[in-house]
């Protein structure tokens, strides 16, 4: 059973209310709560509701995006105390749009998704290089690399990651996830992705269930 003060912080993150989010978590704070307990119950539980919300379409990306920015407002008074109490992440993800494409609002979704599923990520930007998704990956001990295309004429470089991985034999250290509008589940199947998902909220459910299965 959470705590109302967790409760209403989750509420106010729903909203995207970012100064009453920063606000709460310093009070819990000071009433030793337990960080962890905030990052769960506070934080991350209502960035998950968003994600649901979004899923079904009661919410858009304008609101998730504000929820986000709340979640992170909260996270940087936060992440000195999970740091102190050793707070293990549920995996890392390195993530990037791939080689000559510049969109970024769906990769940053799936971003703000995986932090509210817990995980550490890395986000290496727009028009990444195949070999930096890689080098990447190998620097911080990445479970999950997830790229995104938004134009069918990149979606090749998807291809090109996943074969430079297979050649340096690196292929079944990794999650490889791929997702955009263009991309679908016979493109992944084609390429030799783990997996393909359609949307951000579901990118987050399905690297936080891949990693815990690889990790047990």
């Amino acid at each position: 059973m959470s705590l109302p003060i967790l409760e209403e912080m989750s509420g106010f993150l729903q909203k995207g209310r970012a100064k009453n989010v920063k606000a709460l978590v310093q009070q819990a704070l000071d009433e030793n709560v337990n960080p962890k307990e905030i990052l769960n119950d506070g934080l991350l539980s209502g960035m998950m509701i968003i994600g649901e919300k979004f899923k079904n379409n009661e919410v858009f990306v304008p609101e998730v995006l504000v929820a986000a920015r709340a979640m992170n407002a909260g996270l940087a008074i936060l992440e000195p105390k999970l740091v102190e109490v050793g707070n293990e992440p549920v995996g890392k993800a390195v993530i990037g749009t791939v080689k000559g494409d510049l969109h970024d609002i769906g990769k940053n979704l799936v971003v703000m998704m995986l932090k509210g599923a817990g995980f550490e990520v890395y986000d290496e930007g727009v028009d990444v290089e195949p070999e930096k998704f890689i080098a990447k990956a190998e620097e911080v001990g990445a479970d999950v690399i997830c790229m995104s295309a938004l134009l069918t004429t990149t979606m090749p470089n998807m291809k090109s990651v996943i074969d430079s991985l297979n050649e340096k034999g690196l292929k079944d250290k990794y999650i490889v996830m791929v997702g955009g509008a263009p991309v679908n589940q016979a493109f992944a199947d084609q390429i030799g992705a783990d997996y393909y998902t359609p949307d951000a909220a579901t990118a987050a459910e399905v690297a936080k269930k891949a990693v815990t299965e690889k990790n047990a």
